[in-house]
């Protein structure tokens, strides 16, 4: 089996290679090829990629390219991790919306739109050489934002599934704290990517026992502190939000915050020029500790199973990922990209029924869609106009002085990456 990882030289490449190395029972992999255009970093990668296969007797080969064709031909499966305009586009993302006073992030808001318009035609391009390629090929996507891409990928009829690490991340740390195996545990887990709620932590399957209101009863305080929300928050919703919900639950505090400390994409940046330093050693045979602060935890185990599920000999399994509503959601069109538990499997994924959803829930998830819907319009076609749109159609934004300001901003800084603007 032939997997490849655009984006190959991301610092999130050796959380990936340790999982692959780690269950190569699960994920038998005969080859992994990173692409990366920056060579010198591809190398660094590569070769702690290699130490690391050896040290866990892997017995499939690494190998590096900045060939994109060269690097996906023959492959089952293509990993796209990507990030177009690098950190500094990053930066520039969490930067400008807080001049407007609005969040400054790099899914959510103002500046997840601006990563959507840069990236999407980038991921259509790659997906088109792909098919050209290796039409059999399935495409795995945890480039952000994840939603949005999945969609541009199944709209333009990709064989495409997406993933985010935030429903396994959660689904650990409730093990840990009810002191079960993680694969004993089932996440009610519904909305859309970075915009999702636990509506119910079960033992065992999709038919279990809901253990959720134990978890708050005994431990809503260290839930809560993860997601720097008030435990009372919680206990009123009855649910766990993502903690990408602060965004909006917090709106003015967050960007309170924001605006005295130094942003993600900073701190990012600096631990990003210690991972490679330490990268470059050619002593170092395993990820370092300082890699589970750059985010992604668990990404590999999800990946990994994904990949099986997707390439395996028929069966299916459980998981939660990226793919069209086709009905799950009855507010939403079918063609909405949601995030739900599926049962995965050789023909793609299959969203398992979900509870009812309060409206407290829905609304927004319809609300936050329909911004999508507009988003991918404007990454598609371009276009000032559409951008507005999607700024005025968006919950933290919803005014039109607001989006207007933030449109210049947007299309000011990401000239390079916008051929129309």
């Amino acid at each position: 089996m032939k997997l490849a990882v655009v984006g190959g030289g991301s610092t999130y490449t050796p959380e990936l290679v340790d999982g692959f190395a780690r269950l190569r029972d699960t994920l038998p992999v005969g080859e992994l090829v990173l692409i990366d255009p920056a060579t010198e970093r591809l190398e660094l990668i590569g070769g702690l990629a290699r130490r690391i296969f050896a040290r866990q007797g892997h017995p499939g080969r690494v190998t590096t390219t900045s060939d994109l064709d060269a690097g996906i031909s023959g492959a089952d499966a293509v990993l796209l991790q990507l990030r177009v305009g690098g950190q500094a586009a990053r930066l520039r993302d969490e930067t400008w919306p807080l001049e407007c006073g609005c969040v400054g992030q790099e899914t959510t808001g103002a500046g997840g739109l601006a990563k959507a318009l840069r990236t999407v035609p980038v991921v259509l391009d790659i997906a088109e050489r792909v098919r050209r390629t290796n039409p059999d090929a399935w495409i795995i996507d945890f480039t952000n934002p994840v939603g949005i891409v999945t969609r541009a990928l199944l709209q333009a009829g990709h064989k495409a599934v997406g993933l985010c690490n935030v429903a396994i991340g959660l689904q650990r740390k409730f093990a840990a704290l009810l002191d079960l195996a993680p694969a004993d545990l089932h996440l009610d887990h519904v909305g859309l990517n970075h915009l999702t709620w636990e509506l119910g932590v079960r033992r065992g399957g999709p038919e279990g026992e809901n253990l959720l209101p134990d978890l708050l009863a005994a431990h809503g305080e260290a839930v809560a502190g993860d997601l720097r929300l008030p435990r009372a928050v919680l206990d009123r919703l009855g649910v766990v939000p993502s903690y990408y919900l602060r965004y909006f639950y917090a709106h003015d505090e967050v960007v309170r915050e924001l605006g005295t400390k130094p942003s993600r994409a900073a701190e990012v940046a600096a631990m990003e020029r210690e991972l490679l330093a330490l990268y470059g050693d050619p002593a170092l045979d395993e990820k370092p500790a300082l890699l589970a602060k750059r985010g992604g935890a668990f990404y590999s185990e999800a990946a990994v199973d994904l990949a099986a599920s997707l390439l395996g000999d028929g069966g299916s399994a459980v998981q939660v990922v990226n793919t069209y509503n086709n009905g799950t959601l009855p507010f939403l069109p079918d063609d909405a990209v949601i995030e739900v538990p599926a049962r995965v499997g050789g023909s793609g994924a299959v969203p398992l029924p979900v509870p009812r959803l309060d409206p407290l829930f829905s609304g927004l998830i319809g609300h936050v869609s329909a911004y999508e819907d507009l988003a991918l319009d404007a990454a598609l076609r371009g276009g000032r106009e559409r951008v507005f749109k999607a700024l005025l159609a968006h919950p933290l934004v919803g005014q039109y002085d607001l989006a207007e300001g933030l449109t210049d901003r947007l299309l000011a800084h990401n000239k390079e990456h916008l051929p129309w603007a």
